[in-house]
């Protein structure tokens, strides 16, 4: 019987160190924006949350889903930090016109699997991100 248990324990680290992700966890907030997101209708185009590091630090971008607004960059916590464009001018609010020069690390976090009613879905030419 102590060599099941012992024999239990040793699988259940085994299982547990190979699910650890070597990518740093999503904040608490960005697991909860997913969450709003799959709730609404879907986006034209979907949602998506990107990752970037800017400045040296963790930063995630999150395109809006429709004309003239405001493309919106969240520090780590949450917070906005600026949107690096979007809005009517397509240029921002200029706030850190520097955004899509010094970006690096690009990852996508998550993006909305559903398709729009209008038929378009993932499209190649999305203003900002690295090609």
């Amino acid at each position: 019987m102590k060599a099941l248990v012992i024999a239990i324990a040793i699988l259940l680290m085994t299982l547990e160190g190979c699910s650890h992700s070597t990518q740093p966890e999503n904040p608490e907030w960005v697991d909860q924006l997913i969450v709003k997101f799959q709730s609404e209708p879907v986006g034209d185009p979907p949602r998506s949350i990107w990752r970037y590091k800017y400045k040296g630090d963790v930063v995630y971008y999150i395109p809006a889903v429709c004309c003239d607004q405001y493309d919106l960059l969240y520090g780590y916590v949450g917070n906005v930090i600026c949107a690096p464009d979007g809005g009517y001018s397509g240029d921002g609010d200029g706030r850190c016109p520097d955004f899509f020069a010094k970006r690096t690390d690009e990852k996508l976090v998550w993006r909305d699997p559903r398709i729009p009613q209008h038929g378009r879905s993932f499209p190649d030419d999305r203003p900002g991100l690295i090609q």
